[in-house]
């Protein structure tokens, strides 16, 4: 369980061994959520494609410095604020030919990424992730309900028995295995309440809202989108809002794969139709770019 330090705040990190392609895929978890999710596929794509999957500064592992804890303004959490530590951390690994994978919040992420680093950025997967709509009402029941559930989350929680039960099928599809609601547990419960806070509050102001499709549209990029067929966090409707403001959504209109039985943890709930679909992306431009070379 590797650290590194990206702007005075150490991030945990996990990656797969170097291998021949020269494209490294770069995973980047959602909301209350760490690393440990895209294992299944990670290992699935091992052969293939370095993987590195860390966790977001206040969640999982990459612990806040308790120094910086009474003086944290919600500028820090926003997307743009994310983005800029995933870069710095793709220059401290010195990694580049960067595909980016990002689930949910973690997609808006890695679109703000390709934005501010088009050098090391080659293209983006975005997993459960879209909008782009603001509807005011509905943003303002879903802010308010995250609040309470930041609030709302002893740590004594992790030790009461069977709780984790309950998040076997949260926003799921197929139950989870009890390994995964375990998990899914402990990183709602250990996530730091001040990055819980301001991630929910600064990615979902109307400003921020709007601005994403902006910067999908103007991204040089590929930008795809896997969706789950009964995702009720990110229904299919709004994720293909989003692609649509991207070039490839015109020029072939298959920049959207929706994988059915699935909600909103499509890595842990179909990790095949995942890893099969990332490949199939990456290994597609790979060959374009060979024959644009010849």
């Amino acid at each position: 369980m590797p650290t590194i330090n990206v702007l005075g705040v150490p991030h945990t990190y996990d990656s797969t061994p170097p291998v021949a392609s020269a494209d490294v895929l770069v995973f980047v978890h959602g909301w209350l959520l760490s690393r440990h999710y895209w294992k299944p596929v990670m290992h699935l794509l091992e052969n293939q494609h370095q993987s590195i999957a860390y966790d977001l500064r206040g969640f999982g592992d990459s612990k806040l410095p308790p120094e910086i804890d009474a003086d944290i303004s919600l500028s820090r959490y926003r997307l743009a604020a994310y983005a800029n530590d995933l870069g710095t951390l793709l220059s401290q690994l010195n990694v580049s030919n960067v595909w980016l994978v990002g689930h949910s919040l973690g997609g808006s992420i890695a679109i703000w990424g390709a934005h501010l680093f088009p050098e090391q950025v080659k293209g983006v997967i975005c997993v459960n992730a879209g909008g782009g709509i603001y509807l005011k009402k509905e943003f303002e029941r879903f802010r308010a309900a995250g609040q309470q559930i930041v609030k709302l989350r002893p740590k004594w929680l992790c030790q009461v028995p069977f709780l984790e039960l309950a998040f076997l099928k949260a926003a799921t599809v197929r139950p989870l295995s009890r390994q995964w609601a375990r998990q899914r547990l402990i990183d709602f419960v250990m996530a730091h309440p001040e990055a819980a806070l301001g991630a929910l509050l600064e990615s979902t102001t109307e400003a921020e809202v709007h601005r994403l499709p902006e910067i999908v549209a103007n991204l040089k990029q590929p930008v795809y989108f896997i969706a789950g067929a009964q995702d009720p966090i990110m229904e299919p409707q709004y994720v293909k809002h989003l692609a649509s403001f991207h070039p490839l959504f015109d020029e072939c209109a298959d920049n959207v794969v929706e994988i059915p039985n699935c909600g909103h943890l499509a890595m842990t709930e179909q990790p095949i139709a995942v890893a099969e679909t990332i490949q199939t992306i990456v290994a597609t431009h790979q060959v374009e770019k060979a024959q644009s070379s010849i």
